[in-house]
């Protein structure tokens, strides 16, 4: 039995229905907040990175099965924990867990753990947004638009509109507001390729709201004069 068969949580009953209430009853909870969740799994992540890699991507695996909500969190955590450990074909085997138990907490997670490897490997990153654009599953496609988050100026921008048009008139809320998010974060570094975006594509409310969120707290309004805005979302 590896060590991450034996790793066990111990949880608040307590805080069990309250959390699970909050993610809309969707998943069983052990109850544990967390900070608690951190400590108590802090000996498990030092611990993983002295195992190989194949048992560890097993572990990751094993562990995202268990029934209670933070055991996901957990191997999500263990993920991130090793990125500099992993390659281009673990990334490609964990891109599943996208799709597993699936709802906005852990997909965003795991994607940090995806921009995480293309920073440290940025000759993969075309390689890994190919494992999620143009996907059938919305959570993997709302991956691809989120992706470059952390690129900041190294955020390709051509990926970024491949990822953002397929999806251009999806009424599905959790891509529209990938979108904006995705904008909002790029005009940080680049204000007026994202005011020239939002001006030449007719983005749902949602997503050109978000998107144009910090070019109008900045000043950069006039960025936005005239811009379309498409109203059936």
């Amino acid at each position: 039995m590896s060590v991450f068969d034996q790793f066990q949580l111990t949880g608040d009953l307590a805080l069990r229905a309250p959390m699970a209430h909050y993610m809309r009853d969707q998943f069983e909870f052990a109850g544990l907040k967390t900070p608690e969740r951190k400590r108590q799994t802090k000996a498990l992540i030092k611990l993983s990175k002295t195992v190989g890699v194949p048992e560890l991507i097993v572990g990751i695996e094993h562990l995202y099965q268990r029934p209670q909500r933070e055991y996901q969190y957990v191997a999500i955590d263990l993920t991130v924990a090793n990125v500099k450990r992993l390659a281009f074909s673990d990334i490609q085997r964990l891109s599943g867990l996208v799709t597993q138990k699936a709802w906005w907490d852990s997909v965003d997670a795991l994607r940090k753990g995806f921009g995480d490897y293309i920073r440290v490997h940025p000759e993969d990153k075309r390689r890994v947004f190919d494992l999620f654009s143009s996907n059938q599953n919305f959570w993997m496609r709302r991956v691809a638009i989120t992706l470059q988050l952390m690129e900041k100026q190294n955020t390709d921008t051509k990926m970024l509109t491949e990822a953002i048009l397929p999806d251009i008139d999806t009424s599905e809320f959790f891509i529209q507001k990938a979108i904006g998010w995705a904008l909002r974060n790029y005009s940080k570094v680049n204000p007026q390729w994202v005011g020239d975006f939002i001006g030449s594509h007719p983005l749902s409310h949602l997503a050109r709201s978000e998107g144009e969120k910090y070019l109008r707290q900045k000043g950069f309004s006039k960025l936005l004069s005239n811009k379309t805005v498409k109203n059936s979302h």
